[in-house]
């Protein structure tokens, strides 16, 4: 089976020289596969960064719904990052995609953007944001179905089971007994936490063709969330009236701008740059990362304690990684002779 992301896109950069645009797409393709191999320690780096930049997302969100709605909450995350990401093409001259080329990202913008953050957004108002920290975990395991289905060159392997497996693992001990008492009551927010995390899955194998045609991660996170923009600005105004809201507090305004500069701007940025490293189903494992990062910053801001569950969950999930990695799996391995 074909994905859209193994077919040419509809259109590239506008009127970009091709000494700018790169190889053609059989090289990206040969890269893509050949990164998969190994994480060099700048992929390690963005991996990290991309952890604590979506880790603290759930904790914006949380601040935000005790002041906004979620339709609102989503077009201000997208709509203000768009206007940033706008002027920051515009300062650089990086051309966005051509005409013929925004139906496809008017699609990835529903996936990877509208559809999962109204997901948790109204998730969130029933169930823990540790709970669905989990739940968005389960992405990686999304993402290597999806790309075994979809691609041709990061098919599931038994590093990437072992991989995704131990980190499932490490997520499940990190959570903790409390944050599955939760668990079955409330389905429907579940649920709709599961369907975010298959959305995302679903939106890092299809961004695969842009990366192909070389357009850089900042046209394509400007040109989603752009698309993004204009899917939830009628929506919004229409369900929520947002001019009829009181005025959020100073404490509502600085959640939602840690929610566009961190968690938004910079890391879907971030995010588009790991794909082209090492393919999509590899740069979903930030999802595992998220609790780690989530729980270390409980200790050292607000003093929470350190648990034995949590060091066994992050050795768990750190042996994922070193499993996807797969530099652990050639030391073990036996030598030739010769």
């Amino acid at each position: 089976m074909q994905s859209p992301s193994d077919k040419p896109a509809a259109g590239g950069l506008a009127s970009r020289p091709a000494a700018e645009r790169g190889p053609p797409s059989a090289a990206g393709h040969v890269a893509i596969g050949r990164s998969l191999q190994g994480m060099d320690g700048t992929t390690w780096g963005l991996l990290g960064a991309l952890s604590a930049m979506w880790g603290a997302a759930f904790f914006f969100t949380a601040i935000q719904l005790e002041a906004l709605p979620p339709f609102t909450i989503v077009l201000l995350r997208v709509g203000l990052s768009a206007g940033i990401l706008l002027g920051w093409t515009a300062a650089t001259r990086i051309q966005l995609p051509a005409c013929a080329a925004w139906p496809a990202f008017f699609g990835l913008a529903l996936l990877n953007n509208v559809i999962p953050f109204v997901l948790y957004a109204f998730a969130q108002q029933t169930i823990p944001s540790s709970l669905a920290g989990v739940l968005n975990a389960t992405a990686p395991l999304w993402g290597v179905l999806v790309a075994h289905i979809f691609t041709r060159d990061d098919r599931a392997t038994p590093a990437k089971v072992v991989g995704v497996g131990l980190g499932m693992a490490g997520v499940i001990a990190m959570a903790g007994h409390d944050a599955w008492l939760g668990l079955g009551s409330d389905l429907l927010a579940q649920i709709a936490c599961l369907g975010a995390a298959l959305c995302y899955a679903l939106a890092a194998v299809r961004s695969r063709k842009f990366i192909r045609q070389s357009m850089t991660p900042l046209a394509v996170a400007t040109a989603q969330l752009c698309a993004a923009t204009m899917i939830m600005l009628p929506v919004a105004l229409w369900v929520d009236r947002p001019w009829m809201l009181p005025f959020p507090a100073p404490r509502i305004w600085a959640a939602t701008s840690g929610a566009v500069l961190i968690s938004t701007v910079l890391a879907y940025v971030i995010y588009f740059k790991l794909i082209a490293r090492v393919g999509a189903s590899t740069a979903l494992l930030v999802t595992f990362t998220v609790p780690i990062v989530a729980i270390l910053l409980g200790v050292a801001i607000l003093g929470e304690m350190l648990l034995w569950q949590h060091l066994i969950g992050m050795a768990l999930i750190a042996s994922g990684l070193a499993a996807m990695d797969g530099r652990a799996w050639r030391l073990l391995a036996p030598r030739r002779p010769g």
